[in-house]
């Protein structure tokens, strides 16, 4: 069992050592692309790739794993040319992804993803007509140098020998053992047993988005890709483009005409800014919104501060939320932006767009930030401080999903007392104990999903009322904005689509002007455009985001499910299948407006979502 115990070993580490080793034949080839980057940081794009690297290997030695078991049972010989064929396979693939990689990724400026695979299928001839025939020489002739390296350097393994088991007994014992060894492979393929899987973001550890595409692993870059294919402009084709293109023209922000016509919010141009996202939080759990008396904290807020009373969540899902608030971009029914990093690193952000004019910026949450990518969504959003989990000691991560939220909380406090005080502050802090399975150190309901709710909204309110006796309060505005509606069973009974997506947004601070209810219908997509235009900062790139208090633009606010979408606006409630063949619900007096509103809504993200 040694010897096969030996091999296994040392086809992974060959595998990864050939992995590592492509990164500074990356950062020779496009060394024009790092100037300026330290030693530091090179070392540190090598050490933060790792995880791809190591996840890659495991998806490759599962076949050796696998023929290590069958020689327990089989004859050597055969198995030694299965082998060889395998290693060739292996070695022929990776060389083909390195290189092409390497090709392209100074015409693309990202890491190899399923794209050339999709022109080369769609038309070969096309897809290689702007390349010369002898780039495409070089490039095979290249593949074919790398592979037969890798390939050699994986036969060194044969001089590993496997010797006979004899016995019934012993080779059950050392197939088993084998099978175990094999079975391990899935800590590194998943990225360990943590909430979140292996993903692109993993390795995302640096304002230069180069340093993080230098870590990113290109075969798994490929292989992600590869399974995580739409074809988003074929998609949600409710209309042809012409009619789409005026509908959502109509829908998008207008040009203020007076300044002066815009309530501001704010009595100063560029207060502190902290943003606090309330996992799963509903106008349900506030008694003056029409809810239960479960958080009475925001809810004395929304009745201090601005209250956004006619707002909704643009969907079901924490990924698909964040995407929504920072960077004003809507949720997909069937997909979510953030798995594909290239595209999110094409987004607009209000954290970005702060950062350009002097904003400090930082992001708390006490769970994986790697999960569904987040973090590479965050670092593109202009995030160079992301405390997560891993930042808070094992005694402190007592939550399923980490740090419980009043540790964050205090956290967060700490911190400010050590922050800048010659730049304005952006604050992020990102909740997750109101989250399932709901078990949270507190005792207020007998109810555990309302109990949860209790004690985040707890420890919101401890955090508010600390911030309020120190100097910071007077030139501060927090915003609560909930990432999406409310799960658990204590939101199944709403039915409505149109309910179940109410949310509240509140601002409350000392810089606030006073209070003010705003019930112009509205969503998420639109803090983006409404708070940039508060602290005076342009928000035009920000497509799907308008200035809710602009009396020019339309008023309406948009949520999207996997099996259904809606539009709100005050004269008409509208909620219809994805299929669109079915209108599931139409309220109001104006009956049957929204409805083509919301489908060219739907078919004009698509065609961006495709071309991002």
């Amino acid at each position: 069992m040694r010897n096969r115990i030996l091999k296994f070993i040392a086809v992974y580490l060959l595998i990864v050592a050939v992995f590592i080793t492509q990164r500074p034949i990356f950062f020779a080839v496009y060394h024009s692309l790092f100037e300026g980057v330290s030693i530091g940081e090179f070392f540190g794009a090598i050490g933060h790739g790792l995880p791809h690297d190591l996840s890659m290997a495991g998806y490759l030695t599962a076949i050796p794993g696998l023929l290590l078991i069958a020689s327990v049972w089989t004859q050597a010989s055969l198995l030694k040319k299965i082998e060889r064929g395998y290693f060739l396979f292996a070695a022929i693939v990776m060389s083909m992804v390195f290189i092409t990689d390497l090709a392209l990724y100074g015409y693309w400026g990202f890491r190899l993803d399923y794209t050339p695979v999709f022109y080369f299928m769609s038309s070969p001839a096309d897809a290689l007509a702007s390349v010369s025939p002898w780039f495409v020489a070089a490039g095979v002739a290249a593949i074919g140098l790398y592979a037969w390296g890798i390939y050699r350097l994986l036969r060194l393994t044969e001089r590993i020998r496997l010797n006979h088991v004899e016995g019934t007994g012993r080779r059950i014992a050392t197939g088993f053992g084998c099978l175990l060894l094999t079975g391990a492979l899935f800590l590194p393929i998943r990225g360990g047993l943590t909430t979140a899987t292996m993903n692109p973001g993993t390795v995302y550890f640096s304002d230069n988005q180069r340093l993080n595409h230098a870590a990113m692993n290109p075969m798994f870059s490929f292989l992600y890709s590869a399974t995580h294919q739409t074809n988003f402009d074929k998609q949600f084709r409710y209309m042809d483009d012409a009619k789409a293109t005026r509908l959502f023209a109509a829908m998008t922000d207008r040009p203020i005409a007076a300044a002066d016509s815009v309530p501001r919010l704010f009595t100063q141009q560029r207060p502190n800014v902290i943003l606090v996202i309330l996992e799963s939080f509903s106008v349900h759990l506030m008694p003056s919104l029409g809810g239960e008396d479960i958080a009475p904290c925001i809810d004395r807020y929304a009745r201090e501060g601005v209250i956004f009373s006619n707002f909704f969540a643009n969907s079901f899902r924490t990924d698909r939320g964040l995407v929504s608030i920072i960077s004003g971009y809507p949720a997909q029914p069937n997909t979510s932006i953030m798995k594909y990093t290239e595209k999110v690193e094409n987004l607009p952000s209000l954290s970005r767009s702060m950062k350009n004019v002097g904003y400090d910026l930082a992001y708390y949450y006490g769970g994986d930030a790697n999960f569904t990518n987040m973090r590479a969504f965050l670092v593109s959003a202009g995030f160079n401080t992301i405390i997560s989990d891993k930042d808070f000691p094992l005694s402190e991560r007592t939550g399923k999903w980490g740090a419980q939220d009043g540790v964050v909380f205090d956290r967060l406090w700490n911190d400010l007392q050590a922050a800048p005080s010659d730049r304005p502050l952006l604050r992020v802090i990102q909740t997750s104990s109101s989250h399932e399975p709901w078990e949270v150190p507190f005792e207020r309901h007998e109810n555990k999903i309302k109990n949860s709710f209790a004690y985040a909204d707890d420890c919101l309110g401890k955090f508010v009322e600390r911030l309020r006796q120190s100097p910071l309060w007077n030139n501060t505005v927090v915003i609560m904005v909930p990432d999406h509606f409310g799960g658990g069973d204590y939101f199944t009974r709403l039915t409505d689509p149109v309910t179940r997506h109410h949310i509240p947004l509140v601002m409350l601070g000392g810089a606030v002007a006073g209070h003010r209810d705003i019930s112009v219908p509205a969503s998420q997509i639109d803090l983006a455009a409404t708070l940039l235009y508060q602290l005076g900062l342009p928000h035009d790139e920000f497509t799907f985001s308008k200035n809710v208090l602009n009396p020019d633009s339309p008023k309406f606010g948009y949520f999207t499910d996997p099996s259904c979408f809606g539009m709100i606006t005050d004269d008409n409630r509208v909620v219809i299948a994805t299929d669109a063949e079915r209108t599931l619900s139409d309220e109001g007096t104006a009956k049957g407006k929204n409805a083509p509103f919301a489908k060219a809504f739907l078919q004009k993200l698509y065609d961006d979502l495709a071309q991002r």
